[in-house]
C-alpha cells in the first residue's frame, strides 16, 4: 500500500486543493519502488485525459439521451474507434478542430476508413 499527495491550484482564484489517495498493489515491495508506483498512477491519469475528457467535453458523453440496452455501451465504442482514428490518421493537434475539419471535408473521414 502506498499513499500519493495531490495538490492542485485553481489559476483564477489560487485557491489550493490537496487530496490523498491510497494505492493498493500486488506487486512485491522489490518492484513496487515509489518511482514506479508514481508511473503507473500517472499512467491512469493519462488514459482519463486523453479518452474520457475528450469523450465528456468534445462528445458531450454525459449528456447523451441513449440510456437502455446496448446503446450506451456501443456509442462509447463508436466515440473510441473515431477518437483512435483521428489520432491516428489526422494531423489535427485536438480532436475538436480534426472533427470539425472532417466535417467540412467529408471525404477525407470516408478515405480514413477505406471508402
Amino acid at each position: 500500500m502506498a499513499q500519493v499527495e495531490r495538490i492542485r491550484v485553481e489559476i483564477k482564484s489560487g485557491k489550493i486543493h490537496r487530496e490523498v489517495a491510497y494505492l493498493i498493489t500486488s506487486l512485491s515491495p522489490e518492484k513496487a519502488s515509489p518511482k514506479r508506483l508514481l508511473e503507473l498512477n500517472r499512467g491512469h491519469w493519462e488514459i482519463e485525459n486523453r479518452l474520457h475528457w475528450v469523450r465528456d467535453v468534445t462528445f458531450a458523453e454525459d449528456q447523451s439521451q441513449i440510456r437502455t440496452a446496448a446503446g450506451p455501451r456501443m456509442m462509447a465504442m463508436l466515440r473510441n474507434f473515431t477518437i483512435s482514428l483521428v489520432r491516428l490518421h489526422h494531423e489535427a493537434k485536438w480532436i475538436a478542430q480534426a472533427l470539425r475539419d472532417l466535417a467540412a471535408r467529408p471525404h477525407l473521414a470516408l478515405a480514413m476508413i477505406g471508402l
